[in-house]
């Protein structure tokens, strides 16, 4: 717990400033008081979460949706998230969104409870009027394997010892199947939609990448927040591509193909499909395919190194402008020319009417 107090000291230093201030220059026993506050902060969250994995708490007002993804950190898995919900009328724009990812059969959190795998909280600003969707994005690293997710998200004080009557919160538990990308079998990380990736101007700070967790290297990227894009949109399909052979001579040579299938139920397939393509499924027509990428020492520069463990950034813009309405389905091919291995992906979609 002491570590979850100093968590949420940390949330109002950057929640409410001239109350930290304040506090800083507050007698002793108002520093004890305000002590005592962010301690029970820290304790209900925690109850909340123990609360919504034993069954016995409601999912709350705020119906909270999680969707992630999968990089290879070092150590272990890195997983950026996403927490969604319907914006309802909120008395505050502060929040505490608490996180905790532990083994499915650690028990409930008590004395003797072994620590989880990750756990904390985040300061979170929500500034959505009712009705509005609202995306919290962060992330967190963890060890290959199984675990329970744990997500408390509760309104919060604009300042620490601001009285609230009532705070609107919400609660979610999942389960976790996170990969492990150290095998030095060639990999990939999820395949995602993007709006678009945009190149930064200087490096995120590595203390600060679990609040930009879609940063890589680089590069940002944007990911979209649903599967759905309009006609005069691009789809954008970006990867990391990891264990790629490197001869003694420090070259590597990866080839990504894509290709593209219409879902069309009752439809043989029609189109002239590529030797290189896996072919549609029962329901489904050829469409069109991209021009094959290639990586490689030439393509990347000399100083770019995977066998110090460097990911490819791989992507993908597709034109929709062509593309009838419709669902659809993007193969995407990851071959490594000097070990002869490949991997396959599959990314679903939709086009709409305009």
């Amino acid at each position: 717990m002491q570590a979850l107090v100093i968590a949420v000291l940390a949330v109002f230093h950057v929640l409410g400033p001239a109350g930290a201030d304040q506090a800083g220059q507050a007698t002793t026993a108002a520093q004890a008081k305000l002590d005592e506050a962010l301690r029970r902060e820290g304790e209900i969250l925690a109850s909340m979460a123990n609360a919504a994995v034993a069954g016995r708490g409601e999912s709350g007002e705020l119906a909270l949706t999680w969707s992630n993804d999968f990089f290879k950190a070092q150590p272990g898995t890195f997983v950026p998230f996403t927490v969604s919900f319907t914006a309802p009328e909120l008395s505050s724009r502060a929040a505490l969104l608490y996180v905790r990812v532990e083994r499915p059969d650690q028990p409930v959190r008590g004395k003797t409870r072994e620590a989880p795998a990750y756990e904390t909280i985040f300061p979170v600003r929500v500034d959505a009027r009712p009705g509005q969707r609202v995306t919290l994005t962060r992330g967190f690293a963890v060890p290959p394997g199984n675990y329970r997710v744990v997500v408390v998200l509760r309104e919060a004080p604009e300042t620490p010892l601001e009285p609230m009557a009532h705070r609107k919160a919400g609660t979610l538990v999942l389960d976790l199947a996170v990969p492990d990308f150290w095998t030095g079998e060639l990999a990939v990380s999820t395949v995602m939609l993007a709006d678009s990736v945009e190149l930064l101007r200087e490096p995120i700070p590595a203390d600060e990448l679990d609040e930009h967790p879609y940063v890589v290297g680089s590069h940002r990227i944007n990911r979209a927040q649903t599967p759905i894009f309009a006609r005069n949109r691009e789809l954008v399909a970006v990867f990391l591509i990891y264990n790629p052979t490197v001869g003694s001579d420090k070259h590597f040579d990866v080839q990504v193909d894509y290709h593209v299938y219409r879902k069309d139920q009752g439809a043989r397939e029609q189109g002239t499909r590529p030797a290189d393509a896996r072919g549609a499924r029962p329901g489904e027509r050829y469409v069109t395919r991209t021009n094959p990428q290639r990586f490689n020492p030439s393509m990347m520069g000399p100083r770019f190194d995977p066998a110090a463990g460097t990911p490819i950034l791989a992507g993908q813009g597709i034109l929709l402008s062509g593309f009838e309405p419709g669902d659809y389905r993007l193969e995407i091919t990851v071959t490594d020319q000097l070990s002869r291995k490949s991997l396959s992906r599959d990314v679903a979609f939709a086009v709409a009417g305009s």
